[in-house]
């Protein structure tokens, strides 16, 4: 056992989604959404590297002394997996560890809308999950992927940083690859999961430019590709992609973008009113109307589309959120914070 074990233990006991280590200051943990003390002396450099130092790959450990970052897994067996973050700040050292859940979490067990379970069906093309940090798109992606893997016979390739939920093969052949252990980058990754004969590729996180333009690239080449972005709503999804090209690029991109895309799922969790966290969800399935939209640079419609796309199984965010307030599951304050459009809360600013 190390030492760190005992604090991540505690964690568990509490239910808590993040253990934060800072030199300076005693060990925290987020639960429910909220920063909590443990009650433990300040953490001292010596009491980092003590920590910290043993549960590193030493190749890590030297990444960290050197640059001030490095990322890896961690797993306590019989308990959980942990995803780890040491970096250094104007204080000293941190480390952040968060909890990958170990057990595959269906969509109903998630309480996911019904719709949800179509994006399982769709057989090519772009499928985003977003959300701020924290948002659970990692477990609802596992949710989706578990329901393809009981009833499609597919080859899947994950691209992630670190693997989080670990699939077994069921009906399909599952390839799972970790940054910086199987490969160098997102974007090496991608180009190289081109050749594996893949029928849907994964990608753990879409952060730069190379990233998002393989992943349309293979998207556009009739291969079903799912990534994430941190945005709250579809049509902020849609303008971070294109802004991300240099603008002589972006009206090609549109293009590419608008013939691509199939569904959009936003999410973001919100403070139960009785403690815990709920989800808010925004759904939108693509049509050609929507696609037109994106190609004629009008995003800032898109979310009028998805109020109009109710019969579709379409749902915005800000009506999501005004149904959670409204059936007494999230506070008036909680409801105002997360809105995308305040003036439609504008009563509740000061409930």
């Amino acid at each position: 056992m190390q030492k760190i074990d005992r604090f991540l233990r505690l964690m568990n006991d509490r239910s808590a989604s993040d253990f934060h280590l800072t030199v300076g200051r005693p060990p925290m943990v987020r639960a429910s959404g909220s920063m909590e003390t443990i009650r433990y002396r300040m953490i001292s450099e010596t009491d980092f590297t003590e920590l910290l130092q043993p549960i590193t790959p030493p190749s890590l450990w030297d990444l960290f002394v050197a640059t001030g970052d490095a990322d890896y897994s961690y797993e306590i067996p019989g308990l959980s997996r942990y995803r780890v973050n040491l970096f250094r700040q104007q204080r000293g050292a941190g480390a952040v560890f968060r909890v990958i859940p170990t057990k595959i979490m269906t969509i109903e067990q998630l309480g996911l809308p019904e719709q949800v379970r179509r994006i399982a069906s769709i057989r090519s093309g772009l499928v985003l999950v977003t959300g701020p940090t924290g948002s659970g798109k990692s477990t609802t992606l596992a949710a989706i992927i578990d329901l393809i893997n009981e009833t499609r016979s597919l080859h899947i390739i994950t691209i992630e940083d670190p693997i989080e939920f670990v699939h077994p093969n069921k009906k399909c052949l599952i390839h799972q690859r970790e940054i910086g252990t199987h490969a160098k980058s997102f974007a090496e990754a991608l180009k190289a999961a081109g050749r594996e004969d893949p029928d849907l590729i994964l990608v753990g996180e879409m952060r730069d430019l190379d990233t998002i333009s393989m992943a349309l690239s293979a998207a556009e080449r009739g291969t079903l590709v799912f990534g994430t972005l941190h945005t709250n709503n579809a049509a902020k999804t849609m303008d971070r992609i294109i802004s991300v090209f240099p603008a002589g690029e972006q009206e090609g991109i549109r293009n590419v973008l608008g013939e691509t895309i199939r569904a959009v799922l936003a999410q973001q969790l919100l403070q139960q009113a009785g403690g815990g966290r709920v989800a808010a969800l925004e759904i939108l399935f693509s049509s050609p109307a929507i696609g037109n939209m994106i190609r004629e640079g009008k995003t800032s419609q898109i979310t009028s589309a998805i109020q109009t796309g109710v019969r579709e199984g379409m749902v915005e965010m800000d009506t999501s959120i005004r149904r959670l307030y409204e059936a007494g599951r999230i506070t008036a304050r909680a409801a105002y914070d997360k809105a995308i459009d305040k003036e439609q809360f504008k009563e509740l600013e000061n409930a």
